[in-house]
């Protein structure tokens, strides 16, 4: 599985052509609360797709065709090689990966520190949207 490092990730803040995206809720994304972290916030630049939303009302991930459908939308020009997901840790980030993978969508990479090594390493926070 590709990762991108924590030095990967600041360089990504600033390139327009790789996409970030938190998977966290998003309150904690928001910055209105963090239950977890010392910090609430994200990364800049950085989309929010919580988890959930890989998952139809059952709890059962949404078709292939559906997450290709809306992950096409999100990406639009940038290729999954180019595509870093994040969580609170590493974990829950995981599950969209593997949606991305149901939509055939292979190759984004995994920032295994996630939120909890960011906000933990003096890195820029960002708050609301």
């Amino acid at each position: 599985m590709p990762i991108a490092s924590i030095e990967e990730v600041t360089k990504a803040t600033v390139d327009p052509d790789t996409l970030i995206i938190d998977v966290r809720e998003r309150y904690r994304y928001l910055g209105e609360s963090e239950p977890i972290d010392l910090i609430a916030g994200h990364i800049p630049n950085a989309v929010n797709v919580p988890y959930l939303q890989n998952l139809a009302s059952d709890g059962s991930f949404l078709s292939p065709q559906q997450l290709a459908s809306d992950y096409r939308k999100l990406l639009g020009n940038h290729p999954t090689g180019r595509v870093i997901v994040h969580c609170g840790s590493g974990v829950t980030a995981c599950h969209t990966l593997l949606a991305l993978e149901q939509a055939g969508m292979s190759g984004a990479k995994l920032y295994v520190g996630s939120w909890g090594e960011w906000s933990r390493n003096d890195k820029p926070v960002a708050t609301g949207e």
